[in-house]
């Protein structure tokens, strides 16, 4: 909980709370619930009782962060879920650069506390930090919270989070993970925005320092995908997954390349598992709408409507504009029988956001699949055609179970067509 005056430090907070849930993540002796399911609770007057038997674990850590310029206090305390006993609290004064001092001492203090042994391995996975930097790490606690909870296909976000991590690598030259997030947006900016941004630098860099590192992995495979050697890429994805399960990054790019793939049943999982990951996801229920859709699960396409409908309200309540939000909630009211709401959403959205090509383009699929308004959808995607910039793109159209309707419709195909022109796209090699 952040219990800063200044509401624009919960980044900060938010970015210590999920780490702390990493670390102990490591110990192979506990089983920690997901960073989503703990953030449910985040700034409400709990039982903790309740919350122990809610959430089926014995134990529950809690505590708040309070950050005043360059000073931070943290208070944690663990507590036992079905007597409320507090087995152990602190509270940390510190200056900024304690931050990681603070952050081992916490887990190592719950490690005390429950009279459990950490393995060699352990100990040094809970002890090893991305930087040494605690303003570095700061900008980066930044940058992760705009991609986290930011505007999903909005450029400025996306240049935002680039402009931060290149601050961030400045200060701390190492920082893979860092390097990791500036090719992630650099992509983005690429692959979405249609800018002239190479993201692979920045991944080559962060996979020096980290040859493992899971994000980086993933933007190298979006590269080699778009270059035709789908095998690697896939290698790569493989690779990924292995490194980090857990990752929101990771479970969204392979779930995105299995789609463009078309195979769309071995996609869901990491759709499904993505959309648990991060609670602001509205992105990934609006995928699971297509391809449980496109499977015939009529029970799956409602449950993952109301998921992504109940998000892009909440984003909106923040973010009126937001139109990638607007979108993805135009989709989940028609899925769910809407249809009135659903095109007054659309229209808002035209008019709020019209440069928004990812809004643009779940639109169309929004008026093709279920208002089943072909011409108003042709209308509606034809920028986004003008606009794309990537074989991948095309790709990933051409496999879109959500555009069946319209794929022999001549001016959808003159549409693909002419992008696959512009782009230098033999039409056999998609």
């Amino acid at each position: 909980m952040n219990l800063s005056d200044d509401t624009e430090q919960e980044y900060f907070s938010d970015g210590i709370t999920e780490d702390i849930i990493t670390d102990l993540s490591k110990i192979s002796a506990l089983e920690v619930v997901a960073r989503n399911s703990a953030f449910t609770f985040k700034g409400k007057v709990v039982d903790v009782k309740e919350v122990a038997r809610t959430m089926d674990v014995s134990h529950v850590l809690e505590g708040s962060v309070r950050k005043a310029g360059s000073r931070f206090r943290i208070s944690a305390q663990l507590i036992a879920g079905d007597t409320g006993r507090h087995l152990w609290a602190e509270r940390y004064d510190r200056d900024l650069n304690d931050i990681f001092v603070i952050q081992d001492e916490i887990s190592h203090a719950i490690v005390t506390a429950l009279e459990l042994k950490l393995l060699p391995e352990e100990k040094q996975a809970i002890e090893q930090r991305g930087t040494s930097n605690a303003e570095a790490y700061r900008f980066y606690l930044m940058a992760r919270q705009q991609w986290i909870g930011g505007t999903f296909g909005d450029i400025k976000r996306d240049e935002a989070i680039a402009r931060i991590c290149q601050q961030t690598v400045q200060l701390d030259p190492n920082y893979a993970e860092a390097w990791a997030l500036m090719a992630i947006a650099q992509a983005e900016l690429r692959f979405w925005h249609g800018k002239d941004f190479n993201a692979l630098p920045a991944a080559e860099r962060a996979l020096s320092i980290k040859p493992d590192l899971p994000e980086a992995l993933c933007v190298k495979a979006r590269y080699l995908e778009e270059q035709g050697d789908q095998d690697e890429a896939n290698r790569l994805i493989d690779a990924a997954l292995a490194g980090n399960p857990e990752s929101w990054e990771v479970n969204r790019e392979a779930a995105r390349m299995l789609f463009r793939e078309g195979r769309i049943a071995e996609s869901i999982p990491y759709f499904e598992r993505a959309s648990s990951l991060v609670s602001s996801d509205y992105y990934n229920p609006a995928m699971l709408m297509t391809c449980y859709l496109a499977l015939g699960d009529i029970d799956a396409t409602k449950r993952a409507a109301r998921l992504a409908l109940e998000r892009s309200e909440r984003s909106l309540a923040s973010e009126p504009t937001n139109g990638s939000a607007i979108a993805n909630g135009a989709f989940a009211l028609a899925m769910l029988g809407e249809d009135d709401r659903a095109r007054e959403w659309i229209e808002r959205g035209l008019l709020l956001d019209p440069e928004n090509l990812s809004m643009r383009y779940n639109m169309a699929c929004t008026l093709t699949v279920a208002l089943k308004d072909d011409d108003a959808a042709l209308h509606v995607i034809q920028p986004y055609f003008e606009t794309v910039n990537t074989a991948s793109q095309i790709k990933h159209t051409e496999a879109d179970p959500d555009f069946i309707r319209i794929r022999d419709n001549p001016r959808f195909k003159e549409m693909i067509a002419a992008s696959k022109k512009r782009l230098g796209i033999v039409a056999s090699n998609v």
